[in-house]
Protein backbone atom coordinates (compact mmCIF):
# COMPACT_ATOMS: atom_id res chain seq x y z
CA UNK A 1 0.00 0.00 0.00
CA UNK A 2 2.96 2.58 0.97
CA UNK A 3 4.66 2.10 -2.35
CA UNK A 4 1.68 2.40 -4.06
CA UNK A 5 0.92 5.69 -2.57
CA UNK A 6 4.43 6.70 -3.31
CA UNK A 7 4.03 5.85 -6.85
CA UNK A 8 0.93 7.65 -7.18
CA UNK A 9 2.33 10.39 -5.51
CA UNK A 10 5.80 10.47 -7.63
CA UNK A 11 3.05 10.44 -11.15
CA UNK A 12 1.03 12.87 -10.09
CA UNK A 13 3.98 15.18 -9.40
CA UNK A 14 5.06 16.30 -12.60
CA UNK A 15 1.46 17.20 -13.40
CA UNK A 16 0.83 19.26 -10.28
CA UNK A 17 3.81 21.02 -11.41
CA UNK A 18 3.30 21.41 -15.22
CA UNK A 19 -0.04 22.75 -14.89
CA UNK A 20 1.28 25.11 -11.93
CA UNK A 21 3.70 26.62 -14.26
CA UNK A 22 1.30 27.03 -17.07
CA UNK A 23 -1.38 28.74 -14.98
CA UNK A 24 1.30 30.88 -13.69
CA UNK A 25 2.91 31.87 -16.99
CA UNK A 26 -0.56 32.42 -18.36
CA UNK A 27 -1.85 34.49 -15.08
CA UNK A 28 1.55 36.49 -16.04
CA UNK A 29 0.90 36.86 -19.59
CA UNK A 30 -2.30 38.45 -19.08
CA UNK A 31 -1.20 40.44 -16.55
CA UNK A 32 -3.47 43.22 -14.37
CA UNK A 33 -4.96 45.97 -16.29
CA UNK A 34 -4.81 49.57 -14.05
CA UNK A 35 -7.08 52.02 -15.27
CA UNK A 36 -5.56 55.39 -16.58
CA UNK A 37 -7.06 57.61 -18.23
CA UNK A 38 -10.86 58.14 -19.69
CA UNK A 39 -12.49 60.45 -21.95
CA UNK A 40 -16.84 60.88 -21.55
CA UNK A 41 -18.38 62.30 -24.70
CA UNK A 42 -22.48 63.02 -23.86
CA UNK A 43 -25.36 64.41 -25.67
CA UNK A 44 -27.22 66.92 -23.37
CA UNK A 45 -30.25 65.53 -21.21
CA UNK A 46 -33.97 66.21 -22.31
CA UNK A 47 -34.93 69.35 -24.08
CA UNK A 48 -37.92 71.38 -24.91
CA UNK A 49 -37.79 71.66 -29.07
CA UNK A 50 -35.46 73.79 -30.80
CA UNK A 51 -38.19 75.29 -32.99
CA UNK A 52 -41.79 74.47 -34.48
CA UNK A 53 -43.54 74.51 -37.09
CA UNK A 54 -46.58 77.17 -38.34
CA UNK A 55 -49.50 75.15 -37.45
CA UNK A 56 -48.12 73.89 -33.93
CA UNK A 57 -50.94 74.54 -31.16
CA UNK A 58 -48.06 74.53 -28.67
CA UNK A 59 -45.71 77.52 -30.17
CA UNK A 60 -42.65 78.75 -27.35
CA UNK A 61 -44.49 79.93 -24.87
CA UNK A 62 -45.74 76.56 -23.93
CA UNK A 63 -42.34 75.57 -22.99
CA UNK A 64 -41.10 77.24 -19.48
CA UNK A 65 -38.45 78.78 -20.55
CA UNK A 66 -38.73 78.82 -24.08
CA UNK A 67 -36.92 76.16 -27.33
CA UNK A 68 -34.45 74.27 -26.90
CA UNK A 69 -33.45 74.43 -22.84
CA UNK A 70 -33.25 71.88 -20.57
CA UNK A 71 -35.92 70.31 -19.17
CA UNK A 72 -36.00 68.92 -15.40
CA UNK A 73 -36.51 65.53 -17.16
CA UNK A 74 -33.34 66.10 -18.83
CA UNK A 75 -31.55 67.18 -15.38
CA UNK A 76 -32.50 64.27 -13.39
CA UNK A 77 -30.78 62.01 -16.74
CA UNK A 78 -27.92 63.50 -15.85
CA UNK A 79 -27.70 63.71 -12.38
CA UNK A 80 -28.47 59.71 -12.32
CA UNK A 81 -25.70 59.46 -14.95
CA UNK A 82 -23.24 61.19 -12.86
CA UNK A 83 -24.20 58.74 -9.89
CA UNK A 84 -23.60 56.08 -12.53
CA UNK A 85 -20.06 57.54 -13.62
CA UNK A 86 -19.14 57.81 -9.73
CA UNK A 87 -20.27 53.99 -9.10
CA UNK A 88 -18.32 52.78 -12.21
CA UNK A 89 -15.06 54.75 -11.39
CA UNK A 90 -15.16 54.44 -7.74
CA UNK A 91 -11.45 53.53 -6.45
CA UNK A 92 -10.40 55.27 -9.34
CA UNK A 93 -11.61 59.08 -9.30
CA UNK A 94 -10.74 60.56 -5.83
CA UNK A 95 -13.79 60.68 -3.55
CA UNK A 96 -13.46 64.32 -3.36
CA UNK A 97 -13.44 66.50 -5.80
CA UNK A 98 -9.86 67.41 -7.47
CA UNK A 99 -9.46 70.42 -10.12
CA UNK A 100 -6.33 68.25 -11.27
CA UNK A 101 -7.97 65.00 -12.08
CA UNK A 102 -10.65 66.25 -14.18
CA UNK A 103 -11.71 68.77 -16.70
CA UNK A 104 -14.71 69.45 -18.52
CA UNK A 105 -15.83 71.43 -21.62
CA UNK A 106 -19.54 72.05 -23.15
CA UNK A 107 -20.47 73.52 -26.19
CA UNK A 108 -21.55 77.18 -25.36
CA UNK A 109 -25.78 76.35 -25.22
CA UNK A 110 -27.70 76.45 -22.13
CA UNK A 111 -28.60 73.11 -22.45
CA UNK A 112 -25.10 71.14 -22.63
CA UNK A 113 -24.04 73.61 -19.57
CA UNK A 114 -26.68 72.68 -17.40
CA UNK A 115 -26.25 69.17 -18.58
CA UNK A 116 -22.34 69.06 -17.83
CA UNK A 117 -23.55 70.84 -13.93
CA UNK A 118 -26.23 68.19 -13.61
CA UNK A 119 -23.50 65.41 -14.67
CA UNK A 120 -20.88 66.99 -12.05
CA UNK A 121 -23.65 67.02 -9.43
CA UNK A 122 -23.92 63.59 -9.28
CA UNK A 123 -20.62 62.80 -9.44
CA UNK A 124 -19.07 64.42 -7.04
CA UNK A 125 -21.43 65.27 -3.96
CA UNK A 126 -20.17 67.44 -2.06
CA UNK A 127 -18.09 65.39 1.43
CA UNK A 128 -17.14 66.51 4.75
CA UNK A 129 -14.58 70.29 4.16
CA UNK A 130 -16.52 70.33 0.70
CA UNK A 131 -19.88 71.04 2.09
CA UNK A 132 -20.07 75.19 2.26
CA UNK A 133 -23.79 74.91 3.38
CA UNK A 134 -25.63 72.33 5.18
CA UNK A 135 -28.72 72.75 3.26
CA UNK A 136 -27.01 72.19 0.01
CA UNK A 137 -25.64 68.89 -1.30
CA UNK A 138 -23.73 70.46 -4.07
CA UNK A 139 -20.73 72.02 -4.84
CA UNK A 140 -19.54 74.37 -7.57
CA UNK A 141 -17.32 72.51 -10.50
CA UNK A 142 -15.94 74.40 -13.58
CA UNK A 143 -17.41 73.70 -17.36
CA UNK A 144 -15.25 76.10 -19.65
CA UNK A 145 -16.45 76.87 -22.99
CA UNK A 146 -15.92 79.11 -25.90
CA UNK A 147 -18.39 81.05 -28.08
CA UNK A 148 -20.32 78.86 -30.65
CA UNK A 149 -18.96 80.65 -33.58
CA UNK A 150 -14.99 79.33 -32.73
CA UNK A 151 -15.88 76.08 -31.74
CA UNK A 152 -14.27 73.88 -34.13
CA UNK A 153 -14.33 70.78 -32.00
CA UNK A 154 -18.05 69.92 -30.74
CA UNK A 155 -19.81 71.70 -32.57
CA UNK A 156 -21.09 69.80 -35.85
CA UNK A 157 -21.15 70.09 -38.69
CA UNK A 158 -18.03 72.20 -38.82
CA UNK A 159 -18.79 75.40 -40.78
CA UNK A 160 -16.53 76.81 -43.49
CA UNK A 161 -15.59 73.93 -45.17
CA UNK A 162 -15.76 74.14 -48.98
CA UNK A 163 -14.65 70.66 -49.33
CA UNK A 164 -18.08 68.80 -47.06
CA UNK A 165 -20.34 71.59 -48.84
CA UNK A 166 -19.20 69.55 -52.09
CA UNK A 167 -19.39 65.93 -50.61
CA UNK A 168 -22.33 67.12 -49.69
CA UNK A 169 -23.47 68.07 -52.82
CA UNK A 170 -22.48 64.56 -53.93
CA UNK A 171 -23.95 62.80 -51.74
CA UNK A 172 -27.47 64.19 -53.07
CA UNK A 173 -26.46 62.69 -56.11
CA UNK A 174 -26.06 59.00 -54.96
CA UNK A 175 -28.73 56.48 -55.69
CA UNK A 176 -29.67 56.33 -51.83
CA UNK A 177 -30.18 60.06 -51.32
CA UNK A 178 -32.14 60.10 -54.24
CA UNK A 179 -34.46 57.16 -54.15
CA UNK A 180 -34.99 57.92 -50.67
CA UNK A 181 -36.08 61.31 -51.87
CA UNK A 182 -38.04 59.61 -54.25
CA UNK A 183 -39.67 56.94 -52.63
CA UNK A 184 -40.75 59.77 -49.66
CA UNK A 185 -42.04 62.55 -52.15
CA UNK A 186 -45.79 62.30 -51.65
CA UNK A 187 -45.24 61.76 -47.67
CA UNK A 188 -42.84 65.00 -47.56
CA UNK A 189 -45.49 66.77 -49.25
CA UNK A 190 -48.19 65.80 -46.76
CA UNK A 191 -46.06 66.77 -44.24
CA UNK A 192 -45.59 70.33 -45.44
CA UNK A 193 -48.61 71.04 -45.88
CA UNK A 194 -49.94 69.71 -42.73
CA UNK A 195 -47.44 71.84 -40.72
CA UNK A 196 -47.01 75.02 -43.12
CA UNK A 197 -43.33 74.82 -43.78
CA UNK A 198 -42.76 75.68 -46.94
CA UNK A 199 -39.24 73.86 -47.35
CA UNK A 200 -39.83 69.83 -46.35
CA UNK A 201 -36.79 67.63 -47.28
CA UNK A 202 -35.24 64.38 -46.58
CA UNK A 203 -32.44 66.87 -44.98
CA UNK A 204 -34.68 69.37 -42.46
CA UNK A 205 -37.42 67.07 -41.96
CA UNK A 206 -35.85 65.81 -38.76
CA UNK A 207 -37.09 69.48 -36.80
CA UNK A 208 -40.73 68.13 -37.15
CA UNK A 209 -40.22 64.64 -35.53
CA UNK A 210 -37.93 66.64 -32.70
CA UNK A 211 -40.63 69.15 -32.04
CA UNK A 212 -43.54 66.27 -31.88
CA UNK A 213 -41.18 64.20 -30.33
CA UNK A 214 -40.65 66.17 -27.44
CA UNK A 215 -44.17 67.34 -27.20
CA UNK A 216 -45.32 63.73 -27.22
CA UNK A 217 -42.55 63.22 -23.95
CA UNK A 218 -44.02 66.33 -22.27
CA UNK A 219 -48.28 64.65 -22.53
CA UNK A 220 -49.08 67.50 -25.08
CA UNK A 221 -51.53 66.70 -27.26
CA UNK A 222 -50.40 65.84 -31.45
CA UNK A 223 -52.24 66.73 -33.92
CA UNK A 224 -54.76 64.47 -36.19
CA UNK A 225 -52.29 63.97 -38.33
CA UNK A 226 -49.48 62.33 -36.52
CA UNK A 227 -50.44 58.83 -36.08
CA UNK A 228 -48.25 56.51 -34.71
CA UNK A 229 -47.65 55.49 -38.64
CA UNK A 230 -46.66 58.85 -39.63
CA UNK A 231 -44.25 59.49 -36.25
CA UNK A 232 -42.71 56.12 -37.22
CA UNK A 233 -41.65 57.23 -40.83
CA UNK A 234 -40.33 60.40 -39.49
CA UNK A 235 -38.23 58.83 -37.40
CA UNK A 236 -37.06 56.68 -40.25
CA UNK A 237 -36.26 59.68 -41.94
CA UNK A 238 -34.72 61.65 -39.19
CA UNK A 239 -32.43 59.02 -38.45
CA UNK A 240 -31.43 58.93 -42.20
CA UNK A 241 -30.53 62.39 -42.10
CA UNK A 242 -28.29 62.29 -39.25
CA UNK A 243 -26.50 59.52 -41.57
CA UNK A 244 -26.35 61.43 -44.51
CA UNK A 245 -24.56 64.49 -42.87
CA UNK A 246 -21.34 62.31 -41.84
CA UNK A 247 -21.70 58.58 -43.57
CA UNK A 248 -23.38 57.28 -47.02
CA UNK A 249 -21.34 57.99 -49.59
CA UNK A 250 -17.40 58.89 -48.95
CA UNK A 251 -17.62 58.15 -45.18
CA UNK A 252 -13.64 58.85 -44.61
CA UNK A 253 -13.37 62.00 -46.06
CA UNK A 254 -16.13 63.66 -44.69
CA UNK A 255 -15.26 62.15 -41.12
CA UNK A 256 -11.45 63.82 -41.78
CA UNK A 257 -13.43 67.06 -42.57
CA UNK A 258 -15.65 66.46 -39.53
CA UNK A 259 -16.05 63.90 -36.51
CA UNK A 260 -12.26 63.18 -37.28
CA UNK A 261 -11.38 66.55 -35.62
CA UNK A 262 -12.82 65.66 -32.20
CA UNK A 263 -11.57 62.23 -32.49
CA UNK A 264 -7.82 63.43 -33.50
CA UNK A 265 -8.15 65.39 -30.11
CA UNK A 266 -9.19 61.96 -28.45
CA UNK A 267 -6.49 60.17 -29.66
CA UNK A 268 -3.89 62.73 -28.66
CA UNK A 269 -5.18 63.26 -25.11
CA UNK A 270 -5.12 59.28 -24.77
CA UNK A 271 -1.47 58.87 -26.21
CA UNK A 272 -0.21 62.16 -23.72
CA UNK A 273 -1.35 59.98 -21.10
CA UNK A 274 -0.05 56.66 -21.97
CA UNK A 275 3.37 58.86 -21.52
CA UNK A 276 2.51 60.75 -18.58
CA UNK A 277 4.97 60.69 -15.45
CA UNK A 278 3.11 63.08 -13.50
CA UNK A 279 2.30 61.82 -9.88
CA UNK A 280 -0.85 63.90 -9.86
CA UNK A 281 -2.20 63.34 -13.64
CA UNK A 282 -5.43 64.19 -15.57
CA UNK A 283 -7.86 61.50 -14.97
CA UNK A 284 -10.90 62.04 -16.79
CA UNK A 285 -11.94 64.70 -19.92
CA UNK A 286 -15.59 65.40 -20.29
CA UNK A 287 -17.14 66.76 -23.44
CA UNK A 288 -21.01 67.76 -22.75
CA UNK A 289 -22.15 68.56 -26.21
CA UNK A 290 -25.02 67.06 -28.86
CA UNK A 291 -26.35 64.51 -30.78
CA UNK A 292 -25.27 65.37 -34.17
CA UNK A 293 -21.38 65.34 -32.32
CA UNK A 294 -21.77 61.86 -31.05
CA UNK A 295 -23.15 60.86 -34.39
CA UNK A 296 -19.73 62.77 -36.36
CA UNK A 297 -17.53 60.78 -33.54
CA UNK A 298 -19.01 57.72 -34.36
CA UNK A 299 -19.08 57.40 -38.04
CA UNK A 300 -15.57 58.81 -37.78
CA UNK A 301 -14.57 55.53 -36.00
CA UNK A 302 -17.25 53.15 -37.88
CA UNK A 303 -19.38 51.85 -34.92
CA UNK A 304 -22.49 53.74 -35.62
CA UNK A 305 -25.66 51.80 -34.67
CA UNK A 306 -28.00 53.88 -37.58
CA UNK A 307 -29.89 55.78 -34.81
CA UNK A 308 -29.83 59.37 -32.70
CA UNK A 309 -27.82 59.33 -30.28
CA UNK A 310 -30.72 59.74 -27.39
CA UNK A 311 -30.86 62.28 -24.70
CA UNK A 312 -27.91 61.80 -22.16
CA UNK A 313 -26.27 59.03 -24.21
CA UNK A 314 -22.60 59.08 -23.41
CA UNK A 315 -19.94 57.42 -25.46
CA UNK A 316 -16.78 55.77 -23.32
CA UNK A 317 -12.63 55.78 -24.22
CA UNK A 318 -11.08 54.27 -21.20
CA UNK A 319 -7.24 53.55 -21.07
CA UNK A 320 -5.54 50.35 -19.47
CA UNK A 321 -2.10 49.77 -18.94
CA UNK A 322 -1.35 46.12 -17.67
CA UNK A 323 1.96 44.89 -15.87
CA UNK A 324 3.81 44.82 -18.24
CA UNK A 325 3.98 48.17 -19.52
CA UNK A 326 1.53 47.96 -22.45
CA UNK A 327 -1.35 50.38 -22.77
CA UNK A 328 -5.20 49.40 -24.56
CA UNK A 329 -8.45 51.18 -25.47
CA UNK A 330 -11.43 50.52 -24.81
CA UNK A 331 -14.95 51.85 -25.88
CA UNK A 332 -18.24 51.75 -24.47
CA UNK A 333 -21.61 53.10 -25.43
CA UNK A 334 -23.99 54.26 -23.37
CA UNK A 335 -27.28 54.73 -24.68
CA UNK A 336 -30.13 54.06 -22.08
CA UNK A 337 -30.83 55.50 -18.77
CA UNK A 338 -30.54 53.04 -15.77
CA UNK A 339 -28.49 50.70 -18.29
CA UNK A 340 -24.83 49.92 -17.98
CA UNK A 341 -23.26 50.67 -21.19
CA UNK A 342 -22.48 48.18 -23.48
CA UNK A 343 -18.64 47.28 -25.25
CA UNK A 344 -17.91 48.71 -28.44
CA UNK A 345 -15.17 48.17 -30.56
CA UNK A 346 -13.18 48.95 -33.69
CA UNK A 347 -13.37 46.95 -36.79
CA UNK A 348 -9.85 44.80 -36.90
CA UNK A 349 -9.63 45.23 -33.25
CA UNK A 350 -10.45 43.61 -30.05
CA UNK A 351 -12.61 45.12 -27.25
CA UNK A 352 -9.47 45.97 -25.29
CA UNK A 353 -7.14 47.33 -28.29
CA UNK A 354 -3.53 48.10 -28.11
CA UNK A 355 -3.19 51.82 -28.24
CA UNK A 356 -1.23 51.65 -31.24
CA UNK A 357 -3.29 49.53 -33.24
CA UNK A 358 -6.10 52.09 -32.25
CA UNK A 359 -4.26 54.97 -33.23
CA UNK A 360 -2.84 53.05 -36.73
CA UNK A 361 -6.45 52.17 -37.61
CA UNK A 362 -7.91 56.02 -36.58
CA UNK A 363 -5.20 57.45 -38.35
CA UNK A 364 -7.25 57.55 -41.71
CA UNK A 365 -9.72 59.72 -40.50
CA UNK A 366 -7.96 61.88 -38.68
CA UNK A 367 -7.15 65.18 -40.49
CA UNK A 368 -3.46 66.62 -40.64
CA UNK A 369 -4.34 70.13 -41.77
CA UNK A 370 -8.00 70.84 -41.71
CA UNK A 371 -8.03 74.42 -43.04
CA UNK A 372 -5.69 73.04 -46.16
CA UNK A 373 -7.98 69.55 -46.49
CA UNK A 374 -10.70 72.03 -46.54
CA UNK A 375 -9.72 73.38 -49.88
CA UNK A 376 -11.40 72.25 -52.88
CA UNK A 377 -8.18 71.12 -54.46
CA UNK A 378 -8.55 72.31 -58.73
CA UNK A 379 -9.57 69.22 -60.54
CA UNK A 380 -7.71 68.06 -63.76
CA UNK A 381 -10.33 69.64 -65.61
CA UNK A 382 -10.43 72.66 -63.76
CA UNK A 383 -6.58 72.57 -65.05
CA UNK A 384 -7.41 72.30 -68.65
CA UNK A 385 -9.92 75.21 -68.54
CA UNK A 386 -7.33 77.46 -66.77
CA UNK A 387 -4.75 76.33 -69.57
CA UNK A 388 -6.82 77.09 -72.54
CA UNK A 389 -7.56 80.21 -70.99
CA UNK A 390 -3.85 80.88 -70.50
CA UNK A 391 -3.44 80.33 -74.17
CA UNK A 392 -5.82 82.10 -75.73
CA UNK A 393 -4.50 85.19 -73.88
CA UNK A 394 -1.30 84.90 -75.37
CA UNK A 395 -2.71 84.47 -78.38
CA UNK A 396 -4.55 87.48 -78.15
CA UNK A 397 -1.97 89.40 -76.47
CA UNK A 398 0.25 88.33 -79.51
CA UNK A 399 -2.69 89.06 -82.17
CA UNK A 400 -2.70 92.83 -80.64
CA UNK A 401 0.67 93.41 -80.46
CA UNK A 402 1.17 91.98 -84.19
CA UNK A 403 -1.40 94.64 -84.99
CA UNK A 404 -0.08 97.41 -82.80
CA UNK A 405 3.31 96.68 -85.06
CA UNK A 406 1.51 96.81 -88.98
CA UNK A 407 -0.16 100.17 -87.83
CA UNK A 408 3.00 101.25 -86.83
CA UNK A 409 5.14 100.46 -89.40
CA UNK A 410 2.24 101.56 -92.07
CA UNK A 411 2.27 105.36 -90.33
CA UNK A 412 5.88 105.18 -91.05
CA UNK A 413 5.71 104.40 -94.22
CA UNK A 414 2.64 106.83 -95.11
CA UNK A 415 5.07 109.44 -93.40
CA UNK A 416 8.12 109.10 -95.74
CA UNK A 417 6.20 109.17 -98.80
CA UNK A 418 5.05 112.42 -98.24
CA UNK A 419 8.36 113.73 -97.30
CA UNK A 420 10.00 112.51 -100.63
CA UNK A 421 7.11 114.09 -102.59
CA UNK A 422 7.86 117.08 -100.74
CA UNK A 423 11.36 117.43 -101.51
CA UNK A 424 10.36 116.59 -105.09
CA UNK A 425 8.04 119.61 -105.27
CA UNK A 426 10.82 121.97 -103.81
CA UNK A 427 13.04 120.91 -106.39
CA UNK A 428 10.48 121.20 -108.97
Amino acid sequence: MASGISCQFFCSRPCFLFLFVVLAILSTAAGEKQLKFVTLLYRHGDRSPVRTFPTDPHQESAWPQGFGQLTQVGMRQHFELGQTLRRRYRGFLNETYSRREISVRSTDYDRTLMSAEANLAGLYPPNGSEVFNPNITWQPIPVHTVPDTEDMLLRFPLPNCPRYDLLMNETKETETFVNMTKDNIKFLEMVANETGLKDVSVESIWSVYDTLFCEQCHNMTLPPWATLEVMQKLKKLKDFSFEFMFGIYKREQKARLQGGVLLGHIVKNISQASSTSSTDPLKLMVYSAHDTTIVALQLALDVYNGKQAPYASCHIFELYQDDHGAFTVGMFYRNETGKDPYPVKLANCTQDCPLEDFIRITKSVIPDDWAKECQIGSTHQDTEVIVGLAVCGCLLFLLILLMLTVLCRQKSQAGGYHHVLNEGEDQS
